[in-house]
């Protein structure tokens, strides 16, 4: 895990794949018309079933790369399933996440959010 997220950004933005996930217009509305706080509640939900648990049946399919902004911030940082997570955040497969490590994952998250989101007001 990195203890300084622009370290993990920095990385983030050279890979070619990583930096091209955006919010799209119709995420952005979305995301403006529920606010920050309404997104992470939704991320808690999605993500104790899609990636906290020990034992994913469909890991590494199961986060669309559309329709809500969450998703595209977990593919935006690698926090799309436990396979990502373990390369780009050292967090190992085979083992539920901790309280910790749930709550890292949820900061990189919002912070990915706060980012896209300040820089798309246009």
């Amino acid at each position: 895990m990195f203890t300084d997220l622009n370290q993990l950004f920095i990385r983030l933005d050279n890979s070619k794949f990583r930096s091209s996930f955006h919010l799209r217009r119709r995420e952005l509305a979305y995301f403006q018309e529920k606010g920050m706080e309404t997104i992470m509640h939704h991320a808690e939900e999605l993500l104790a079933t899609r990636l906290f648990p020990e034992y994913i049946p469909n890991d590494g399919k199961q986060t669309p790369m559309k329709n809500h902004p969450v998703f595209i911030a977990q593919h935006a940082t690698g926090c799309c399933c436990r396979g990502c997570l373990e390369k780009w955040h050292g967090i190992p497969k085979g083992k539920a996440l901790t309280e910790e490590e749930q709550k890292y994952v949820l900061a990189v998250i919002r912070a990915w959010l706060f980012r896209e989101t300040s820089s798309s007001e246009n």
